[in-house]
């Protein structure tokens, strides 16, 4: 398609996504990146700089990344005019091309513009944020076995507090969704009703259910031996218990294992349990797998 500020390279091919939704990376793809606010106008160059050095260590001069600038945050007010802060072009050339990726970008506190990294988020549905973490040889630690820590994290990145339904303290909106609560649901749990802000967090079961069954799609391709999925069900009983649920996730447990369940552990005092697994010396190296919403951090 058409771009009105986008620069498309000449040179290099996209990336397409196969029937089973794997890659099809050619040798010169073309990538669109984010420069990013603050600090991103001077990582981000080197980043890419970096990855350039990686692709040709790896490859030679058979393959390449050719990178197609798109913009958002304050550049893109730049570029486009005032309060064009996401462009819809830039959701379009990161649709069309597959992958791309982001320098960090202004998330103001208060008022004004929300968050562009969870506009981002929610306008391209990216729902999983995989993080894994583990120890570098030769990096200071300040647990015993610093080599035991490796776990990978799914978090959910499209509900929950997320979905940025909220109604500032004392706006009219806030009060009367305070008012419907007590009156119409007989909510008397709003201790301090005056100057009250009020946010509603959704938990789905279609949302949980594409994240679990990614976190063991992985487990599986990837040799972990468990999947821990990490909640606060004893408070919030039908969206952070329902996250968690047997007949929410029991369908996922036995996808491509010929109806043997892979994993299911589940746990009350999670930073109790991975604090004793990674320190611990008896106990066996563990590589397992976190799969949660965003508030459980």
């Amino acid at each position: 398609m058409g771009y009105q500020k986008i620069k498309v390279p000449k040179d290099g091919d996209k990336i397409t996504v196969n029937a089973d939704l794997s890659l099809n990376v050619p040798n010169h793809p073309v990538i669109p990146y984010i420069e990013g606010d603050g600090i991103g106008i001077d990582v981000t160059p080197a980043m890419l700089k970096v990855v350039d050095a990686a692709v040709e260590k790896a490859y030679g001069s058979s393959r390449s990344i050719v990178w197609m600038e798109v913009f958002s945050g304050e550049k893109a007010v730049e570029v486009y005019g005032d309060d064009v802060w996401l462009p819809e072009e830039t959701l379009e050339a990161m649709r069309e091309y597959s992958v791309g990726i982001k320098g960090p970008l202004t998330t103001p506190v208060g008022g004004g513009i929300r968050s562009l990294n969870v506009a981002l988020r929610q306008e391209l549905d990216l729902y999983a944020c995989i993080r894994p973490v583990r120890w570098f040889k030769g990096v200071p630690s300040p647990v015993t076995a610093p080599e035991k820590t490796d776990m990978v994290i799914f978090r959910e990145n499209s509900e929950d507090i997320y979905a940025g339904i909220e109604w500032q303290a004392d706006s009219l909106e806030a009060k009367k969704i305070i008012r419907f609560l007590k009156e119409e649901m007989g909510v008397e749990k709003i201790r301090f009703d005056q100057g009250c802000g009020i946010g509603i967090k959704p938990v789905s079961k279609e949302g949980t259910q594409r994240l679990v069954r990614k976190a063991i799609q992985f487990a599986i391709d990837n040799d972990k031996p468990s999947v821990t999925l990490v909640h606060k069900g004893n408070i919030m009983k039908y969206t952070e218990g329902a996250f968690k649920e047997e007949k929410a996730t029991q369908v996922m447990l036995t996808v491509h294992t010929q109806g043997q369940a892979v994993c299911g552990v589940y746990t009350k005092d999670i930073a109790e349990t991975k604090a004793e697994q990674v320190n611990r010396f008896s106990r066996e190296h563990q590589h397992p797998l976190l799969c949660k919403i965003e508030k459980n951090s």
